[in-house]
């Protein structure tokens, strides 16, 4: 029987190479040559970082193409590491396919050296570098040393609203425009499941302001205006229906994909816990719209220290929970309590997905 198999492996093998032979000749062969030049930051910049300025750009990294071969886009790594430990267990704080600059905030730098164990408020130096690749094929830039001092506290995590006539705040950038529903393990990754219209589709990092912004800037590409550039595109959705949205504002892409809820139960949910102000024995209501029956709001809500879940109904029949805050997915199977905590208890706007079991708690200051 091995025989057979493995015979019939090779015939395959065979007829899959005489198919494809002319393919294959005519593929790009990736072969890296030449070098790549990170032009900024310049040697010695220091940065001093602040928690009012996080959102704010710290520095546009720019650098030079690599070369790889006629017609083949690189992608490119950011790379940063303690001085003189020679980019052994490098931090990635950015990625780009093809595009040889990239604005970095002062939030995502302060993440990066915190990850690298610097101490808040006290200034440290480290170096920094691209890593251009394509396949297993790699140049790096020349490394730069810079001086960071970074910010103590808690940074309000980055939120993703989204604006444009595909959705019910239409073009308005402050009309209780939706969220998407932020990863409970990585900041940088955004989903939405819901109604769209039939029109244009953008997101912003806060309400009532147009910048940051971002859209478009070719298929699955994202593009950003931090204020310093142009406006991208916005995304199109060109026909009305249910669509499930992923955004990466890490390597900025982005997905638009049908999605069927004509199976989806219908609810009506609450909120509920001991973090609550009704604890375990009631719910307190939220609300949804016409356009997007299984997503659902409450404007506002003290949480202290406890557990809290959603549930349907006012029964436990269906409910979600997970061991994540803010944000997080239930499943809907015996969940655990969404865990409120001494340092996350406070007044929130709170929005769950009962398509997915999506939650997110966006704090009010």
């Amino acid at each position: 029987m091995k025989t057979i198999k493995n015979s019939i492996i090779a015939i395959l093998a065979i007829f899959a190479v005489s198919c494809n032979s002319d393919d294959v000749e005519n593929r790009p062969v990736v072969q890296a040559s030449g070098n790549v030049v990170l032009s900024a930051p310049e040697e010695g910049n220091s940065y001093v970082l602040t928690q009012e300025t996080e959102e704010a750009t710290a520095e546009r990294f720019v650098w030079s193409a690599a070369s790889f071969g006629e017609g083949i886009i690189a992608n490119y790594d950011l790379e940063i590491d303690v001085a003189g430990q020679n980019f052994d267990t490098p931090y990635v704080f950015a990625t780009t396919v093809g595009t040889t600059q990239v604005a970095i905030t002062g939030g995502i730098l302060n993440d990066a050296v915190t990850e690298l164990g610097a101490t808040p408020d006290v200034p440290a130096t480290f170096n920094v570098r691209v890593k251009a690749h394509v396949g297993d094929q790699v140049i790096y830039s020349n490394s730069v040393e810079i001086s960071v001092t970074p910010f103590t506290g808690v940074v309000p995590p980055k939120q993703m609203y989204m604006v444009g006539d595909a959705t019910e705040a239409g073009w308005s950038n402050n009309n209780g425009n939706t969220p998407l529903f932020r990863d409970a393990a990585n900041k940088d990754l955004f989903y939405f499941t819901g109604y769209f219209k039939a029109g244009g589709l953008k997101f912003l990092n806060t309400k009532g302001a147009w910048q940051p912004q971002y859209g478009s800037s070719g298929d699955g590409v994202l593009g950003v205006n931090d204020g310093t550039g142009s406006d991208p595109a916005q995304i199109t959705i060109a026909t009305a229906g249910y669509y499930s949205v992923t955004v990466n504002t890490a390597d900025n892409t982005y997905s638009v994909t049908p999605y069927d809820a004509s199976a989806a139960p219908t609810y009506n949910i609450g909120i509920l816990g001991d973090a609550t102000p009704t604890a375990w024995d009631s719910d307190t209501n939220l609300t949804n719209s016409t356009d997007n029956p299984h997503v659902w709001h409450l404007a506002s809500i003290t949480l202290g220290v406890g557990g809290t879940k959603f549930r349907a109904d006012d029964q436990w029949t269906n409910s979600w929970g997970a061991n994540s805050f803010p944000s997080g997915k239930g499943a809907n199977a015996s969940d655990p309590n969404i865990p409120v905590t001494a340092d996350t208890a406070g007044n929130y706007e709170v929005w769950f997905n009962d398509l997915d079991g999506r939650y997110l708690f966006i704090p009010i200051n």
